[in-house]
């Protein structure tokens, strides 16, 4: 039996040593793999970096141009509330220009009515009393 014992240890120690032999290579395969990747993090890093001052200088720009939008809109705005006041002001003002002169007029007009009313009334009422004394010399 010591035979075929030692023959077992002899495979076992064989197969072991592949076992190691194959680790090894893959430790190194990876180690290998791990460096392209460190260069390539470098390489990307390296040429990205412009790109990502661009951006930022982008971005700073696009905040003075929003911030520059802002203050025009709002004085924009202050402009037009001041142009609708003084509309406002001005129709109010042209309102009572020609309000109170219409009104006068009115009250003018209403008075002259007033008048020939009151002139149609006197007429009318001297017509039927000269009617009536007609009427009262005709009656027997």
């Amino acid at each position: 039996m010591s035979g075929w014992t030692d023959v077992f240890l002899g495979v076992i120690a064989a197969a072991t040593l592949v076992t190691a032999i194959l680790q090894v290579g893959v430790l190194v395969a990876a180690g290998r793999l791990v460096m392209q990747l460190i260069r390539l993090v470098n390489r990307i890093e390296h040429e990205v970096k412009p790109i990502f001052a661009h951006l930022d200088s982008i971005g700073r720009d696009t905040a003075r141009a929003a911030s520059l939008a802002a203050a025009q809109v709002e004085r924009a705005d202050g402009l037009f509330a001041d142009f609708a006041q003084r509309v406002e002001s001005t129709m109010d003002t042209v309102q009572t220009a020609v309000g109170m002169p219409a009104r006068e007029g009115a009250a003018i007009l209403a008075g002259v009515r007033a008048a020939m009313s009151t002139l149609r009334g006197m007429r009318g009422t001297r017509s039927r009393r000269a009617r009536g004394e007609d009427e009262d010399a005709l009656f027997i």
